[in-house]
């Protein structure tokens, strides 16, 4: 039996998360299924009760997927209540290439990348620069606070 992964990160408000992640990660919205306009469509075919869509849920994508098929698909489940913790499992964006890339252009890679996730709307929480070590990275919030870094 084949298995296939799906990541789920509960949130407020999926339309600004796909936005942020599918820029970050390269991906894209995920559109829905065959003949179906919308997400709510598909899911009012397949018998989902309307009660248990919130309000706007699936107007709009609220996953996205790898274009090019390799990575898994994001979903964005909107919950009601607020994140209040530290993440327990959080994304590394690996964009500096390894350690057999130079530190200095492992450092500008990731600052680049930092500062385009910045213009979009993440925060950057301490960067993580220990040279003696040839390490550089950056802790970063997504706009509702999930931690990630850029490495």
């Amino acid at each position: 039996m084949e298995m296939t992964l799906q990541l789920v990160i509960d949130c407020a408000d999926p339309r600004r998360l796909v936005s942020f992640w599918a820029e970050a990660l390269g991906y894209v919205p995920e559109p829905p299924p065959g003949g179906h306009a919308t997400w709510r469509e598909y899911w009012a075919d397949m018998g989902v009760p309307a009660e248990e869509l919130p309000a706007g849920a699936g107007e709009t994508p609220e996953s996205i997927v790898d274009p090019a098929g390799r990575g898994p698909r994001v979903w964005f489940q909107q919950v009601p209540e607020p994140k209040v913790a530290k993440n327990r499992l959080h994304l590394d964006l690996k964009v500096g290439g390894g350690r057999e890339v130079p530190l200095a252009v492992r450092t500008e890679r990731v600052t680049a990348k930092v500062e385009r996730l910045t213009e979009t709307g993440a925060t950057v929480l301490r960067i993580m620069d220990k040279p003696d070590m040839a390490y550089y990275a950056v802790v970063l919030q997504d706009p509702e606070g999930n931690e990630f870094c850029v490495v």
